[in-house]
């Protein structure tokens, strides 16, 4: 499959996107967008260019990834798999400035349309999104800041984000919402580090996991998992009807994935725990959703 890719086709194109995060981008708006049907707004326009925007900077955040490591000369394709495109020869970095350049211009394009629906104010969500998305793979990831800016990034910015952006308002419960689907995406970072935490060590990258070791991070793992689980039942405060403790399905698959990250430990094989948190993932958010929809 991979011999096959030609130099800045768009297959490598595609690969070098890694679809497989776009996951961790669509959960968040997801959830956002089913708080607010619930709560009467039912503006597809609006959450439809939420998605848009959160897909564009996945992929943009990705290319950054991808270019930056290749310049560093700290690429990790062999733990990372193959689609490290700039190191594998089949994107160059001049073309892959010029990708970046153009998925940013997109997104933003997006994000002001969405203006036309909200408020002014998002111009500086968005812009911080942009700066982000830039600092937190050249400078941040370094500085053992991850976890935090996926809370923010992954969490707060687009749950509450696109409530926002479809309701015109805020509510407690988008609050709650954004602390469980944060701590749910940061067990792709979780896993990534504990791959990572000898690599990352030796480069200088203080990641948690890199510094607290290989018990903290299996720890990290299983209690963040737990947390963005239970989370939802606050909103048994307002929503009533079993619906809403659907998220706890999740459970038995976290548990599963969990055991398995800690009989592995250590190198490529931990990939696997990578795809299956990203599939976990998604089953929470359609979970989580449709129990807010059906409360």
């Amino acid at each position: 499959m991979y011999s096959e890719v030609r130099p800045n086709s768009c297959k490598a194109w595609m690969l070098a996107a890694r679809p497989k995060t776009l996951t961790g981008a669509c959960v968040p708006v997801l959830v956002g967008a089913a708080l607010a049907w619930h709560d009467g707004y039912h503006a597809i326009g609006p959450a439809s260019l939420c998605f848009a925007f959160a897909c564009l900077m996945q992929i943009a955040a990705n290319f950054i990834n991808d270019l930056y490591d290749f310049l560093r000369g700290t690429d990790r394709s062999d733990r990372l798999g193959p689609e490290r495109a700039c190191a594998q020869g089949w994107i160059t970095p001049k073309a892959m400035k010029m990708g970046i350049a153009l998925v940013v211009t997109a997104a933003c394009a997006v994000g002001a349309t969405v203006l036309l629906w909200s408020s002014p104010w998002l111009i500086a969500l968005g812009a911080a999104c942009v700066l982000f998305a830039f600092l937190y793979t050249t400078r941040l990831s370094y500085m053992g800041l991850g976890d935090l800016l996926v809370f923010v990034f992954f969490g707060f910015v687009p749950v509450m984000g696109t409530y926002f952006v479809v309701s015109g308002t805020l509510h407690w419960e988008s609050i709650v919402c954004s602390l469980s689907v944060g701590c749910i995406i940061d067990l792709l970072l979780i896993v990534n580090n504990y791959r990572d935490r000898d690599t990352d060590r030796i480069s200088g990258k203080r990641t948690l996991i890199a510094h607290f070791g290989e018990t903290f991070g299996n720890r990290q793992y299983l209690i963040t998992g737990i947390a963005g689980c239970l989370f939802p039942l606050l909103l048994c405060i307002t929503h009533q009807g079993w619906s809403i403790l659907l998220p706890l399905l999740y459970l038995p698959l976290h548990f599963q994935t969990w055991n398995k990250m800690v009989r592995i430990r250590e190198g490529r094989a931990l990939n696997k725990v990578l795809g299956l948190t990203s599939r976990n993932m998604l089953i929470f958010g359609i979970l989580l959703s449709v129990g807010i929809l059906l409360s």
